[in-house]
């Protein structure tokens, strides 16, 4: 039922490795730490798999939720990605994360959230779940604030799709990179959730670098999350 859920509201709507990379220092690392990264999406011209999560008929009562995804198919490496959302304000409503695969029969991940802060971005860690995702297979993700379980039309939604890929020849060929460096080529290679997971990851060890955040909310513009880069861009003043 939810990935009939997801399916019609995009149509309203239209790394292994990851875990070996050498860690970088507080800013994004490399000669090129100032620049912006650039995110070059695998696929152009497919139809919209992003359903965006603001409230429908709630006044501001509820939060917006939205999810660190592209708003086509988002590639990983990784076995057990982390995957990233955000939450506009703090809410005591109900949370729901779940995880799909392509047959949509049986959640593989379905958890609720009873207390969850904001404005701040949140993290689905598939490894602690012990999720391992098999390769090109489109899962579908999503985050939804439910403000009455038996009502279910009142939810406010936020979904996407991953897929698990191949390392690139170009990833592979750079055993030595920081973090930083990783998270650029990463997204210069379509690997979306790989980069946003890197990025993510500095962030949490450095959260007042303000480059660090610079980085997450340029690719968080080139795919139309300006809410979330707006989120970022304030943290970095």
């Amino acid at each position: 039922m939810l990935r009939t859920m997801i399916a019609a509201a995009c149509a309203m709507s239209a790394a292994a490795f990851l875990a070996h990379v050498p860690e970088a220092g507080a800013q994004a690392g490399g000669s090129s730490a100032g620049s912006a990264p650039v995110y070059t999406p695998p696929q152009r011209g497919a139809p919209s798999r992003r359903v965006g999560g603001s409230s429908r008929g709630a006044g501001d009562a509820l939060p917006a939720v939205m999810i660190l995804a592209p708003d086509h198919v988002g590639l990983t490496t990784s076995e057990s990605p982390s995957l990233y959302w955000y939450l506009s304000k703090p809410t005591t409503v109900r949370v729901e994360v779940t995880l799909v695969d392509e047959k949509g029969e049986t959640p593989l991940i379905e958890y609720a959230i009873e207390k969850a802060d904001g404005p701040a971005v949140h993290r689905v860690d598939l490894a602690k779940h012990n999720i391992k995702l098999k390769p090109n297979v489109d899962y579908q993700w999503s985050i939804s604030v439910v403000p009455n379980p038996s009502e279910r039309s009142n939810d406010v939604m936020a979904g996407g799709v991953v897929k698990r890929v191949a390392v690139p020849d170009a990833v592979r060929r750079a055993p030595g990179a920081s973090k930083g460096e990783l998270a650029r080529l990463s997204a210069s290679q379509g690997l979306w959730y790989d980069a946003i997971a890197l990025y993510s990851e500095l962030i949490e060890q450095s959260p007042k670098s303000a480059e660090l955040r610079r980085q997450r909310a340029a690719l968080l513009q080139q795919v139309g999350l300006k809410e979330i880069a707006e989120f970022d861009l304030r943290a970095s003043r």
